[in-house]
């Protein structure tokens, strides 16, 4: 289900007694920039989040609920939200984003930037995310939590911390890579790139970041990385040991089976 709200400030034409002027869009060289959240039990931190969203370049956002069982939803509709839509079935993290990255193209995005609703990952960062693809510099950007030294400070659990270095280690040596992280949520992609990938296709549980990256990677997409503060609190959304040792085995799955078509002697389908 999908719920469209009007926002006053999208108008096309501010119209005055006889003089109709036109209102020039928030886009960034003619670029269309569609923020997308997939939401589920955000009420506490979505309006926070929300309104640090840059709208001098942000055009449209786009909140997906996953089956929350909170208000995030009507709250999405109180605070301006145009594009709300509510899975009537949980879909999980993976089938999410399926349905943020497909309302994005939907609507005309050329860049649609993630931006998780929990407030884990600063609004404040979509600037420079936006004019690294606008200018058509690096058509991925990721925000890495590894770069510096904020990760631990920024309260990531330890294992989480060990768990990241060692899977992006083995993850860069099986798809040839230099990332400093695969497992953050904060992303940005062109257009192109979204159309060039089969993200429909993967799976719709947490391992579909690392597979929509196997994918891009596989396409020949540069990927740019920019450093991004950690913030781990109550409400801040994430996953417990034993889902985290499902997603790790997941990872390597992932990597080898891209390594193995990268060396010709697997054909996966992911990749085709």
């Amino acid at each position: 289900m999908e719920l469209e709200y009007l926002r006053e400030d999208k108008l096309k034409f501010l119209c005055f007694p006889y003089i109709c002027t036109k209102v020039k869009e928030r886009m960034i060289d003619g670029k269309k920039i569609v923020v997308v959240m997939p939401a589920y039990n955000a009420e506490n931190t979505l309006e926070k989040t929300y309104g640090e969203i840059p709208f001098e370049i942000v055009d449209d956002v786009v909140l997906v609920d996953d089956k929350s069982s909170d208000n995030t939803s009507e709250l999405a509709a109180k605070i301006g939200i145009k594009h709300v839509i509510i899975h009537e079935q949980n879909k999980g993290y993976g089938g999410n984003q399926k349905s943020c990255y497909n309302k994005a193209l939907e609507l005309g995005a050329d860049i649609v930037i993630m931006l998780h609703p929990d407030y884990q990952y600063t609004p404040k960062l979509i600037h420079s995310i936006s004019y690294l693809i606008a200018n058509e510099v690096y058509p991925v950007v990721l925000g890495s939590r590894i770069l510096g030294n904020g990760a631990l400070k920024g309260g990531m659990p330890l294992y989480k911390y060990i768990a990241n270095r060692f899977l992006t280690l083995t993850q860069n040596i099986l798809v040839g890579q230099k990332l400093s992280e695969y497992h953050t949520g904060y992303r940005a992609f062109s257009k192109e790139v979204l159309e060039s990938i089969k993200y429909n296709e993967n799976s719709d549980d947490f391992v579909f970041d690392n597979q929509m990256l196997s994918q891009i990677i596989y396409k020949d997409f540069e990927i740019a990385e920019i450093t991004c503060p950690t913030k781990y609190f109550d409400e801040a959304s994430s996953i417990n040991f034993k889902r985290s040792m499902t997603y790790g085995f997941g990872v390597l799955g992932t990597s080898f089976k891209h390594f193995f078509t990268r060396i010709g002697v697997y054909n996966w389908k992911l990749l085709k």
